[in-house]
């Protein structure tokens, strides 16, 4: 059975169908939650509700399929992984209010880069990996040799024994075709 087929399945009383499901994807989204929190504990934590979630939102009737199913639940499971880490940044603020008028711990202006940033980042980094990937071949050539190998266009126009100025234009329309395909994909290229 496809995923829709045991959604509707399991929306319908079938539990069953939602036991083929978790069997199906536990093992990955597990994999992506620890990798991003490095803590077994935490991590089954956000798992068990991660997949709350996706039962609450079957059974409420507000899943719409998409053909990505997995996809979906690693983005509740992403989002559950922020959650808390906002909470743990915020747990762990020393307030200066009795002090000082303006609280320079915690203003975001003065403080390091914070694991939520790193993971949005990271979003958007995979997102532009995936991007690339459905490139022309000429034009991906280009945009992994500049950005991932960190040549310089002569060097890659020698390389693919094309003009500087074909080069360049190959890396214009690469980028032009990433914000269109971004743009119907509705994928956000955005750091902050």
């Amino acid at each position: 059975m496809t995923d829709n087929e045991l959604v509707n399945a399991y929306a319908q009383g079938k539990n069953e169908a939602f036991d083929t499901l978790l069997y199906r994807y536990k093992s990955k989204v597990y994999s992506y939650i620890y990798f991003i929190v490095r803590n077994k504990e935490i991590t089954e934590d956000i798992f068990q509700d991660t997949f709350i979630r996706v039962i609450n939102t079957i059974k409420q009737g507000r899943y719409t399929d998409t053909g990505k199913f997995v996809a979906w639940v690693n983005r509740i499971a992403h989002n559950l992984i922020i959650d808390y880490f906002r909470h743990e940044r915020n747990e762990n603020t020393v307030s200066n209010d009795d002090f000082v008028e303006y609280d320079l711990f915690n203003n975001q202006k003065f403080s390091e880069h914070t694991i939520e940033d790193r993971i949005v980042k990271d979003q958007v980094l995979h997102d532009i990996q995936k991007l690339v990937g459905t490139l022309p071949e000429s034009q991906r050539e280009v945009v992994l040799m500049r950005y991932y190998d960190g040549l310089s266009f002569k060097e890659i126009a020698d390389k693919t024994n094309v003009s500087i100025n074909t080069a360049l234009g190959r890396m214009r329309y690469a980028l032009l075709n990433i914000r269109k395909i971004a743009e119907e994909k509705g994928i956000c290229l955005e750091l902050g």
